[in-house]
């Protein structure tokens, strides 16, 4: 990870391990489960199939950022600045110009976090996260915050 101030709170490759393990619940979303090269963490995620289909064994990189500005939160110049993304195309472009899917959510729960284990929960407007691992990459993740989630093949 970058050195300073970053909005990129997490960064790491994995591999899909299983799709829809436990049988298919809704038409148009799928449930992954994966598994990352670098950090070892397991990933369980929410997505929508028709926007962003994905395979068993097909690897993608994961961002969790703070924000969609390049250069960290702190390159903002001004208030107006910080929603980096607008419907209408307006605006300046941002991380999400890297990347195939996006997400919007909020990180609603830490489980084990007394031990080196730890899951940090996240949902993007009922799509949900769970990502488990060490809790040193996950130290940057905050209860309560607001994060991007962004996937690129």
């Amino acid at each position: 990870m970058a050195s300073g101030p970053s909005n990129v709170l997490f960064d790491d490759l994995f591999t899909i391990e299983d799709i829809d393990r436990e049988g298919k619940k809704f038409d148009r979303v799928s449930r992954l489960i994966a598994r990352s090269s670098n950090f070892d963490m397991g990933l369980t995620l929410d997505y929508n199939m028709e926007l962003y289909p994905l395979k068993k064994d097909e690897k993608f990189s994961l961002v969790l950022a703070s924000s969609l500005v390049r250069g960290g939160a702190g390159a903002a110049a001004d208030e107006d600045d910080r929603d980096v993304w607008r419907p209408d195309g307006k605006g300046r472009r941002g991380l999400e110009e890297d990347y195939e899917y996006v997400m919007y959510g909020k990180v609603y729960k830490f489980d084990g976090e007394s031990g080196d284990v730890v899951t940090a929960y996240a949902s993007f407007g009922g799509l949900l996260m769970s990502l488990t691992g060490s809790h040193r990459h996950l130290q940057n993740i905050v209860l309560g915050d607001p994060l991007y989630l962004l996937m690129r093949r």
